[in-house]
């Protein structure tokens, strides 16, 4: 794909953030509400993230096109944190997504600053599939009773959802209405055209019906009037401690949704990306959102190829949207008679689109020790919600688990040339399996007492770390003390520097495809 030119003159640069950053902040504003409800929190105090985040992202970060603040998967692993501390809503529980927000984006700022950006990496593909997937049936299911207008009884997300379903008799008409409509709009806009506005439109008919008819439904309710966020430093700092865990797993999952989203956009414009910068911006845009009474934060696909749709030239068209978001809060309280169920709509039409399980299913294919990976993830993530963060954790040692299964499978192929023993070690030398390559060998040299040298093609071996070239020199001195001398033949390139430092020179023989050429 060509990357675009860029516009030459900083003034059309200018012109072009600014339309590109108000464009997301129409989506932002409604999308921020939401998501603070699915988080646990007030509604308007997605604004104060909303606001601050994607200032001080734009400043620090790398990618033109990432945009910063509140999204789905971020907020139900801070609802997930936060459900069994303290009761959602109340200003317990909102000094305690203050706490978190801030242990997130100090998490992040020092992984940049140690250069440790790769780490976003460490979760594998298929933790990231089953836990996405998986969760955006728990996100939908939260918001089942809400688009359907009911109080739903029972215990966990799923037992609600399901109660919900059960009795379409309580079911209210108008909320029902109003969630599905939103629904529509955003999914038929969305084939209108990329950048067709359908969350402000549904927002817009939602305050318009409220106002007109006196809707007696839930409601955004109160928002506060302010001019700025509340930025307060007096945070509940002695709860520090149990947020720890839940806040080290938000900086690294929420930050593999922003190497997702970067790296995307870095290839489609042949434009670089900087991870490290990217976690000091994320860990900033955090700290910001904390401080502000908000929640963590962290990078959205939707807004940002809004963003760049819309012909975002820089960064810093995120700190016009910020920035938009700003201006916007004097005015906030219009959407106080916002009814819930449009809320509700935003997050199903927003995250419905996760719920393909295609991704996960294509594992299959490919790999049926990962697919286990991905598949235990998934139901992992489901059954413990909602303790979603428990899942990743324990997704991620199903992950380790499996990598070592399959670094112990080990094999040895041998054959007899005239009076030589050939083995052909194939997987991985390592601490784990080099007591089973010097079985091997003994083995072989017991069976066939004629053998006078052995050697030993390392052609097929994906790699040896250090034990593993300690155990291939037991096996040479093994042969040595029984009279048959080891050569080595087929080191690769990656193992030659061990290889090299364990062993003299005249122990490595030329590689056949060497021999061959002359």
């Amino acid at each position: 794909m060509r990357s675009e030119p860029p516009l030459k003159t900083p003034k059309r640069r200018w012109l072009a953030d600014g339309i590109a950053g108000f464009s997301v902040a129409l989506v932002l504003i409604p999308q921020s509400l939401a998501y603070a409800d699915l988080a646990g929190m007030p509604p308007h105090t997605g604004l104060y993230a909303a606001a601050l985040a994607p200032l001080l992202a734009a400043y620090f970060g790398s990618s033109p096109y990432l945009q910063t603040g509140p999204g789905a998967l971020t907020s139900l692993l801070t609802f997930a944190a936060l459900t069994t501390l303290a009761v959602p809503a109340s200003a317990e529980y909102v000094a305690l997504a203050a706490v978190l927000a801030v242990i997130v984006g100090v998490l992040r700022i020092i992984i940049g600053a140690l250069k440790g950006g790769p780490v976003s990496y460490l979760m594998s593909e298929p933790v990231l599939r089953g836990f996405t997937t998986a969760a955006a049936i728990l996100i939908l299911s939260s918001q089942l009773p809400k688009a359907l207008g009911v109080q739903a009884s029972g215990e966990g997300v799923l037992n609600r959802a399901a109660n919900a379903l059960s009795d379409p008799s309580t079911w209210e008409t108008t909320s029902l209405v109003l969630a599905g409509g939103t629904i529509a709009i955003m999914r038929i806009g969305r084939r209108l055209h990329p950048l067709f506005p359908g969350v402000l439109i549904a927002v817009a008919a939602g305050l318009a019906y409220s106002m007109t008819t006196g809707y007696a439904g839930p409601r955004v309710g109160d928002i506060p009037a302010m001019l700025v966020p509340p930025i307060s430093f007096d945070l509940p700092w002695s709860r520090l401690p149990e947020l720890l865990i839940p806040g080290g797993i938000i900086a690294l999952v929420g930050f593999a949704e922003v190497a997702s989203i970067s790296q995307v956009f870095a290839e489609q414009k042949r434009q670089p990306w900087d991870p490290n910068r990217e976690f000091v911006g994320q860990g900033v845009a955090n700290l910001a959102a904390g401080f502000a009474g908000g929640f963590p934060v962290g990078g959205s696909f939707s807004r940002s190829a809004v963003n760049k749709m819309s012909g975002a030239q820089s960064r810093w068209s995120g700190a016009v949207a910020g920035a938009t978001v700003l201006l916007f809060l004097p005015f906030a309280r219009i959407l106080e008679a916002l009814p819930l169920a449009i809320l509700g709509g935003i997050i199903i039409g927003a995250v419905i689109k996760l719920l393909n399980p295609r991704p996960l299913l294509g594992i299959v294919r490919h790999s049926k020790p990962q697919a286990f990976v991905g598949f235990s993830t998934f139901v992992l993530t489901l059954w413990l919600a909602p303790h979603v963060e428990g899942a990743v954790l324990l997704g991620i040692a199903v992950a380790l688990a499996v990598h070592i299964w399959r670094e112990q499978q080990f094999g040895v192929e041998a054959r007899i040339e005239d009076t030589t023993l050939i083995l052909v070690p194939q997987g991985v030398i390592w601490f784990g399996s080099a007591p089973m390559f010097r079985q091997s060998m003994v083995k072989e040299l017991a069976a066939d007492p004629s053998t006078q040298r052995v050697v030993i093609d390392l052609s097929h071996v994906g790699r040896i770390d250090f034990t593993g070239a300690l155990a291939l020199r037991d096996v040479v001195e093994s042969g040595r003390s029984v009279g048959r001398p080891v050569l080595f033949d087929g080191v690769p390139p990656h193992a030659r520097r061990i290889i090299g430092r364990v062993f003299p020179a005249e122990l490595l023989t030329k590689s056949r495809a060497s021999q061959e050429s002359e």
